[in-house]
């Protein structure tokens, strides 16, 4: 069942022409895409706390384990730029029955995994089921919600985006500490597939597919510039790790490799989008407000990814709390995260987003900056308090960021513009780890080197790394000043 473009037209317009029928059945489109895409961030974060057990269980080194995210986030950002494609080609149904089997495919093969190379397969596969889901939310909500309403609805996704993550450390924090590790994989599959079986019978097509050419080799070269980036920043903090094992390539190299395809691959999209040929339609940033968003959301990305990998082994190798108890400390701080979501969506539709960007960049920024003074005698209350703070401050930043980022560009644009928000995040959380853990890595090893005990010379390099992204976090307090709220909010920019 297709709904044409003529009454989402008038929907977006604000003019509610919607029949009950729709209205009811767009209803449960999105609250079953709620859920599944629940489901999918659940586990992107569930891995967070077994880090530290997985390298004892599997023997591997922190910057080998480090793969079991790195491969995960990598995957997203070179499957998530073909999900611009896949929207325009596929309606609702078959796409959601396509992510949630891969998804589930992927869960299986990590729950039987015997040891770190399958488990990493089995997150890859994952990662391709996550990454298509995220943007097909986005689009659809885009589509079928009109604008005075949309802060509310993306404040619910944010409920997902923040819960999600928040409890997933917890949970899988309480499997450890009483289940094998494979258990975090084996809870996670029945209701995937419940999702899956829910959807396959409820969920019904919400969108109009149209004609869209795939360039098969802006896929390719995109791939090669997402995971050039991405593998050449994290092999970058393994080869501290282990000065004394011989690299196959230059560390110099896939970083470079990734920033020539990077650019190879705008100059191309910039070509094909021309005639609407684009695999990214790159014309979303000629609207400013989407721009900045974008680039706020970037730099949220990288301190958020960087600190959820780092506190869990600050609190777990430094401060000496077991995975449990990790898990209940980043619990109060996710669950305002996602509390906020909604009474921060329904701010964003009356004042905009300038009044929340910016207090809460500074609630992050300030936060990060206090991360730099952790030691191994902090007391735990500090770090619960910190936590409860950074989340407030990233409460108000995503909500306001991804609506005005995505009411800013028009609507044939919204499957282009989820994508690329979708790739930058996944890049910028990628970029993050990499970088915390390098930074971590080359500290501990350059403060060991010099004497000092080991667990000493960690807590030095978690504060580098802490200090890095406080100084990131500075130019996000700038880019707060600047978004906007999209004038009209029917899905056309006027920064043009």
């Amino acid at each position: 069942m297709s709904t044409d473009a003529t009454t989402f037209d008038a929907d977006l317009a604000g003019t509610p022409q919607v029949s009950q029928t729709d209205a009811a059945r767009n209803k449960l489109v999105i609250a079953l895409l709620l859920v599944s895409t629940f489901v999918v961030f659940l586990n992107e974060t569930i891995m967070s706390v077994a880090i530290p057990h997985l390298m004892k269980d599997l023997g591997v080194a922190a910057s080998a384990a480090q793969w079991l995210t790195t491969a995960f986030l990598l995957t997203m950002a070179v499957v998530i730029p073909v999900t611009g494609f896949l929207l325009q080609r596929l309606n609702t149904r078959p796409i959601f029955i396509l992510s949630m089997s891969i998804f589930s495919v992927g869960t299986l093969l990590c729950a039987v995994s015997p040891g770190l190379e399958l488990l990493v397969l089995g997150r890859v596969v994952q990662a391709v089921g996550t990454a298509i889901m995220m943007p097909l939310l986005m689009t659809t909500v885009m589509t079928l919600v009109p604008p005075e309403a949309r802060g509310k609805t993306m404040g619910n996704i944010s409920i997902v985006m923040s819960v999600a993550p928040a409890i997933g450390p917890t949970i899988g924090g309480f499997i450890l500490a009483n289940f094998h590790w494979r258990w975090m994989f084996i809870l996670v599959l029945p209701i995937a597939i419940a999702a899956l079986a829910l959807g396959f019978r409820k969920i019904q097509n919400v969108s109009t597919p149209r004609y869209a050419p795939l360039d098969v080799v802006s896929v390719i070269v995109s791939a090669i510039a997402f995971g050039g980036l991405i593998y050449g920043l994290s092999s970058f903090g393994e080869s501290f790790a282990h000065p004394d094992e011989a690299t196959l390539v230059p560390l110099w190299l896939p970083i470079v490799v990734g920033v020539v395809a990077m650019a190879a691959f705008v100059w191309r999209q910039l070509g094909l989008q021309r005639d609407n040929k684009a695999l990214l339609d790159l014309r979303v940033f000629q609207s400013r407000n989407y721009t900045v968003s974008v680039s706020m959301m970037l730099i949220a990305m990288m301190t958020l990814f960087g600190t959820v990998i780092l506190l869990p082994i600050y609190t777990q190798n430094v401060v000496g709390l077991n995975t449990l108890e990790t898990g209940l400390l980043l619990l109060p701080g996710g669950l305002i995260m996602g509390l906020m979501g909604p009474v921060v969506g329904r701010l964003y539709d009356k004042v905009g987003p300038t009044v929340l960007a910016v207090p809460g960049a500074i609630l992050v920024s300030a936060v990060m900056w206090a991360l730099t003074l952790v030691g191994q005698d902090t007391p735990v209350w500090n770090l619960l308090a910190g936590h409860i703070v950074i989340s407030i401050g990233l409460a108000l930043i995503f909500t306001p960021v991804f609506t005005s980022s995505m009411a800013s560009v028009r609507m044939e644009l919204y499957s282009h513009a989820s994508a690329v928000l979708g790739s930058v995040q996944q890049l910028a959380g990628a970029a993050g780890i990499a970088l915390f853990i390098a930074l971590m890595t080359i500290r501990t090893a350059s403060l060991t080197a010099e004497g000092l005990p080991p667990v000493d010379a960690l807590a030095g390099g978690i504060r580098l790394a802490f200090l890095t992204g406080a100084i990131i976090s500075l130019f996000a307090v700038v880019a707060a000043f600047f978004i906007r709220k999209p004038e009209g909010g029917a899905g056309m920019s006027h920064g043009h």
